[in-house]
């Protein structure tokens, strides 16, 4: 019998390979994922960051924050990101614990923006969101915490204004839920108090911890000087959308990333609920005084952990799509 001619081994073999493509769409994100596709990808980001964070401290804080929050809702997809439409009136951005808190979208857009003129439609925002989180790290703790970051990532199609309330542990959340909510995403008890210390920066609407912390009929261990301060700074009936001020997260270093966050834990001078939890457990208060005196440690940590969380969920290969514009799928 004769053989099949090299044009039909040819064809049969690409068959094969697309059947197992679609069989199996997924494969790991890469360091220098856009070497390649588009080499002057994360030197683009950095840079946007990096003029971002010089005007505004809170603009890296932001991103951080953002990665968190899409990260546990969806995977790493930037469907925070995603705007309402007739569609689909009701997207994460749009769900309490994003709004009106949460901050950074313009940057993204401007960051996609600058990549886009150099590489159009090869760079996702859900790598935008994840480069941006670095070079914010980066930024803010004044180049200290460095890490690179794999990527690959896809953007998904998917945004619903549920998924932030089922996934993200509140700020009243004790140390079980914390722990839990956590677990769901593949995180371990160490990345959920490692991740924590993001909180070393930032802002907080008053409402987010005034009820639970503040309030003479409600049980808080909060330093008396600390609750003192905070109650001339915060009226006591802040409502989200009402009369709701911000405060910084971290009153000794407010715009520096560091591990200040784990010695205010321990002065119970924190804002949350969930940040005074992690001394409830003798597990998770060993961890809080390692991070707090050992020089380094939580900053080493720090990178892995954050790299653990923007690899949860993530769409690859042929799953979801490169968006032209972050806030609207492609049609």
């Amino acid at each position: 019998m004769a053989s099949p001619s090299l044009p039909l081994v040819t064809c049969a073999l690409l068959l094969l390979l697309a059947a197992a493509c679609q069989a199996h769409p997924y494969w790991p994100l890469e360091l220098a994922y856009y070497r390649d596709k588009c080499p002057q990808a994360e030197a683009v980001v950095k840079a946007v960051v990096g003029e971002a964070v010089r005007q505004n401290p809170g603009n890296g804080a932001a991103v951080i924050r953002m990665l968190f929050h899409d990260c546990f809702v969806e995977g790493c997809d930037a469907s925070i990101l995603l705007d309402p439409t007739p569609f689909n009136p009701t997207p994460e951005k749009l769900s309490a614990p994003n709004n009106p808190s949460m901050r950074g979208f313009d940057l993204i857009d401007a960051i996609k923006h600058a990549v886009e003129a150099a590489c159009p439609g090869v760079v996702s925002c859900a790598d935008i969101i994840a480069f941006a989180a670095r070079d914010a790290t980066y930024f803010l703790s004044g180049g200290k915490v460095y890490f690179d970051m794999p990527s690959g990532r896809r953007d998904g199609t998917f945004s619903n204004d549920s998924g932030p309330i089922e996934f993200l542990p509140p700020p009243t959340s004790n140390l079980s839920d914390l722990v839990s909510s956590f677990a769901v995403k593949g995180l371990s008890v160490e990345d959920m108090v490692v991740l924590s210390g993001a909180h070393t920066v930032g802002r907080s609407h008053c409402s987010s911890f005034v009820p639970d912390r503040l309030n003479a009929s409600v049980f808080s261990d909060i330093d008396g000087g600390f609750a003192w301060f905070l109650r001339s700074q915060c009226p006591l009936d802040a409502t989200p959308g009402g009369n709701d001020p911000t405060v910084v997260q971290d009153f000794v270093t407010p715009n520096t990333l560091d591990n200040q966050y784990y010695k205010n834990v321990l002065d119970h001078k924190v804002l949350f609920t969930s940040d005074a939890a992690l001394l409830t457990s003798p597990e998770t208060a060993k961890m809080v005084v390692d991070n707090a005196v050992i020089p380094g440690w939580w900053e080493d940590r720090f990178k892995a952990a954050m790299v653990k969380l923007a690899s949860i969920q993530v769409k690859t290969g042929y799953q979801g799509q490169i968006r032209k514009n972050c806030r609207v799928i492609n049609y």
